[in-house]
């Protein structure tokens, strides 16, 4: 699954919250100050039409408390990281991660 910059800011900006309290129900305002203190500016509306998309790809568990919806990440930056480069690998490798690695070492280390 490809994503766009503002998703994965948005998904890091979640983690981030979630990291720091566990058992926090981050909401759409939470996840816009969250990101206004790495200096990325985004418009409520915005992150909340980004966010109801993460959730409809599964990626984000929408629910509602009282009035207010909170969402939670469904998997955390190592299972997405993972899922990733295995997406990678399938892409362009076959699947073969030992051809992806071996690439990797050969062609992008001046990346480093």
């Amino acid at each position: 699954m490809t994503l766009g910059t503002l998703e994965l800011e948005i998904l890091n900006s979640i983690w981030s919250l979630q990291t720091s309290d566990e058992d926090m129900n981050i909401s759409v305002k939470e996840v816009v100050e969250d990101m206004s203190r790495n200096g990325l500016n985004r418009a409520y509306t915005t992150v909340k039409t980004v966010m109801d998309r993460l959730s409809s790809k599964d990626l984000l568990a929408r629910y509602r408390v009282g009035k207010k919806f909170y969402y939670r990440s469904v998997m955390d930056r190592n299972e997405m990281t993972v899922s990733a480069i295995k997406e990678l690998a399938k892409s362009f490798f076959d699947g073969n991660l030992t051809d992806m690695i071996h690439f990797m070492e050969t062609n992008c280390l001046d990346l480093v």
